[in-house]
């Protein structure tokens, strides 16, 4: 479900890794562009933190490698930024992230359908135990866009999967509101 890269060897031929197997997600998968490593965490700290917006295009073209083919019938909502950190970065990188996915044809954009209420600390160098902790409560489905997001297959989308707190979080608020389907996508994966 996770589609954690496994030595199928080492896995007994399971496609499945032991954490999905014992805890089953609430996702349908992760569709991520590449690995976390030195190379692409260069790249996406460039994006998000050097305000090289154009480099948008490039990591929603990989994301869109890895979604399956048939998900023109999505709906693709970005992981919300609290309206005080989007007026520091000056932009949401999942959002740009998500308006290139439906440039691709992945899928119509949602820009709005959830929102972050609750201002955050950033929560790199955290655990996952203490990211859910800061969460807890601060995103929620827009009311506005409530109806369309119910029984609707969604794509999420955020820059970079660490923990997976953050999209947690999101799927579970998504799944209240009555989506049918939730695949996460993102630019990159850090692996455990």
């Amino acid at each position: 479900m996770c589609q954690y890269p496994l030595d199928l060897e080492e896995s007994g031929g399971s496609t499945e890794c032991l954490v999905c197997a014992n805890h089953p997600p609430l996702h349908s998968g992760i569709a991520a562009g590449t690995i976390y490593n030195d190379t692409s965490r260069k790249l996406v700290l460039a994006f998000k933190h050097g305000r090289r917006i154009a480099l948008a295009r490039l990591l929603a073209s990989f994301i869109a490698a890895r979604l399956p083919a048939d998900t023109a019938d999505y709906l693709i909502v970005p992981v919300p930024l609290h309206r005080l950190r989007l007026w520091q970065r000056g932009f949401n990188q999942a959002a740009l992230l998500a308006r290139d996915l439906e440039r691709l044809g992945k899928g119509r954009l949602i820009v709005d359908g959830l929102v972050r209420r609750k201002y955050t600390r950033p929560l790199g160098n955290l655990g996952q135990q203490e990211r859910k902790q800061i969460l807890a409560g601060s995103i929620h489905v827009n009311a506005r866009r409530a109806e369309r997001l119910e029984n609707a297959k969604v794509i999420l989308v955020d820059d970079v999967l660490t923990s997976g707190a953050t999209t947690n979080v999101c799927t579970d608020v998504l799944k209240q509101a009555g989506a049918s389907e939730i695949v996460i996508a993102c630019a990159a994966r850090k692996l455990r």
